[in-house]
């Protein structure tokens, strides 16, 4: 019967969404591409989108509908949607379609991807110029954030957790493209894929100028294993960001540029060294 009924839904879905027109009503099920949904000035298109979207505000309001591996599939054709946003490791993009619903699969792995990504939802969206305009303003950002990293830490070998599992983001991510752009090395091979799994002692072998994380797997890497023996950990060369921040910065979006300033400000910091006592 629910199978029935997602089929019918699906059917007078299909019938009634032309697919030449600017879509009104938007799922997203990435949290980035909600982002850029919204920097390109059409939140108000969005009707739902996946847990993980928080950003801006407003979309927190929204119908939440599952997420990578859990798409809630009747609930999203129950809002008519005239475009669904997925990844291309979604598993709902063939079910959606096969039941007439219009669907944009966008890969978000690299900056490449993303420009590209903002330029084609700005054209279906119908405003091509607003994707130009704000590329732009991403990339002048990115600039400047650059030209802030003090020289004494270019070059400076970075090793930056994205999950205490550990995963850490290799060059060929967009946090690593994003760190190569700051002036700033990294400790994982290419080789190794954009955000691969790794032997702790490959950390410890490693032994990071810098250490990036979240601010609660940063506080708890001292008690790893051996991990006592990083210097950057000893002496502080690190930066543990705050989950708003962590969000920021390990989401590929429109927030990019933002991400570069907080990756210089944690540079800046690293190069002033601590504080004084009683400062």
């Amino acid at each position: 019967m629910r199978r029935l009924a997602t089929a019918l839904l699906g059917a007078a879905f299909a019938a009634a969404v032309p697919a030449a027109e600017a879509p009104r009503r938007i799922v997203s099920l990435v949290p980035s591409l909600t982002e850029t949904v919204c920097a390109l000035g059409a939140c108000g298109r969005l009707v739902g989108t996946d847990r993980h979207s928080n950003w801006p505000p407003a979309v927190q309001a929204l119908p939440k509908l599952g997420g990578l591996d859990d798409a809630q599939i009747e609930r999203i054709v129950a809002l008519r949607p005239d475009l669904v946003l997925v990844s291309p490791s979604a598993r709902v993009a063939p079910r959606l379609e096969a039941l007439g619903v219009p669907v944009l699969v966008v890969q978000v792995d690299t900056v490449d991807e993303m420009r590209r990504a903002t330029a084609t939802l700005a054209q279906r969206l119908g405003d091509a110029a607003a994707g130009e305009r704000l590329w732009h303003d991403v990339e002048a950002r990115v600039a400047a954030a650059a030209a802030r990293v003090p020289a004494s830490m270019r070059g400076r070998r970075v090793y930056f957790e994205v999950a205490p599992t550990p995963h850490a983001a290799g060059p060929t991510s967009f946090v690593g493209e994003l760190l190569a752009r700051l002036g700033l090395g990294n400790v994982v091979p290419a080789a190794l894929g954009p955000f691969p799994q790794l032997n702790p002692e490959f950390v410890l072998r490693a032994q990071p100028d810098v250490v990036i994380a979240a601010a609660d797997a940063l506080a708890e890497m001292p008690a790893r294993p051996g991990w006592g023996a990083l210097a950057a950990l000893r002496e502080g060369r690190t930066c543990g960001f705050a989950p708003a921040v962590i969000d920021v910065v390990v989401r590929p979006g429109p927030r990019l540029g933002e991400a570069a300033e907080h990756l210089a400000d944690c540079a800046a910091a690293i190069a002033r060294g601590p504080a004084p006592e009683g400062r």
